[in-house]
This record gives C-alpha cells, structure tokens and sequence, in this order.
C-alpha cells in the first residue's frame, strides 16, 4: 500500500553537484584503509651487502631489500590510512529530502501489513509477505526501528530486500532501491524520521 505523506514535506530543490557530493562522502568514508605494502625500510631480509662491490662481474648490489630484487621493498605503495570528508548537515538532510519527494512522486515508499507471528525469525514468511504484496523480484529497501531483531532477521537473508535500521539511512541505499517499504506498525517512526529531512 502507497505511503501518502505528500502533504506534511514541503520540497527542497538540490542539484546533481550536491548528490553526488553527499554519495561520494558516504563512499569515502566507508572505506576501511586497511590496505598496505611495505617498503625497503620494512622488508625483513638481512641488511648484509649480498655480494662485494667489485671483481665478480655481477652488477653491484648494497641490499637485497631493493624494490628491484624479488622479496624487496615496494616503492610508492599504498599505506594504511583514515579517509574522512565532512559535508556540511544541511546539505545532507536536502539531499534526503529531494530522494523523499521524488520517491513521493513516483509511488515508491511503501507500507507492508505484516508482523512476525513468532519468537523466533521465519525468513520463509516474510518472503511470503513479499510475494503475496508483488515485491519479491525488486530492489527493496527495508526501514525497521533498531530495537526490532526479529523482524531483521527475518529479512536479513532475501537477496533483493536491504534491510536498514531508522538510525542508518542514507542517500547512497536511497537512491539505489527501486521501493522503499515500511511494516505498518513502524510508520510512526518512519514519519518522525522524515520530519529531520524538513
């Protein structure tokens, strides 16, 4: 069933330049920067002279920890380190606020009448509840409060469905669902969370 909360969001205009900015932050800054190499200073081989300088007809050669030697050092190689871009909050919210309106627009946000009728999370029927509402072959986005496990769990596992608590939403999953989906009970804290994109 269609959320119509046309009314109560009033529309932001942003341009292209801002989206992409908010979306290449939210990408840069998931980054782990973990990757690293070592370098001729790092490498753990023995600091000797392999062989002496002059005599044998061999080039000459100070170190086996030379980048040109297999087991050497790596020259300009990439290095752990922290990648943060800061955009300013107001930007941000109008980026989610232009995703909301067009998903408005487009019929896209949606509300999904189904609760869990266990204590335990049944992954079989809330794919069910997909298939009877004609969404189990398209891109899903899911919006759940954080305290709600069971239904999390429940949804974890179907490959189209991108489950998300109200706490972590961005512009970047926004944008790649072809639906949002909301579980009826959940729309109050769906319509509080819309309120801080005005």
């Amino acid at each position: 069933m269609p959320v119509d909360i046309k009314n109560d969001v009033p529309e932001r205009k942003v341009s292209s330049t801002a989206f992409s900015t908010v979306v290449r932050q939210l990408l840069l800054n998931w980054r782990q920067g973990t990757v690293g190499c070592k370098t001729r200073a790092e490498v753990s081989l023995s600091g000797k002279k392999p062989w002496k300088q002059k005599g044998t007809g061999r080039a000459r050669a100070g170190t086996a920890r030379s980048p040109l030697w297999r087991g050497g050092g790596i020259v300009f190689g990439p290095q752990p380190r922290t990648r943060t871009l800061k955009v300013p909050k107001s930007l941000r919210r109008g980026v989610l606020n232009s995703l909301l309106c067009e998903a408005l627009e487009m019929g896209n946000i949606l509300a999904l009448n189904w609760v869990l009728d266990s204590k335990i999370p049944k992954t079989a029927s809330a794919f069910g509840a997909l298939k009877e509402a004609g969404l189990h072959n398209q891109n899903i986005l899911l919006l759940l409060p954080v305290e709600d496990s069971l239904h999390y769990a429940s949804f974890a596992n179907i490959p189209t469905v991108n489950v998300k608590f109200f706490d972590e939403v961005n512009a970047y999953d926004l944008a790649l669902a072809d639906k949002w989906v909301v579980l009826t009970k959940d729309m109050e804290a769906f319509k509080e969370m819309v309120a801080k994109w005005i």
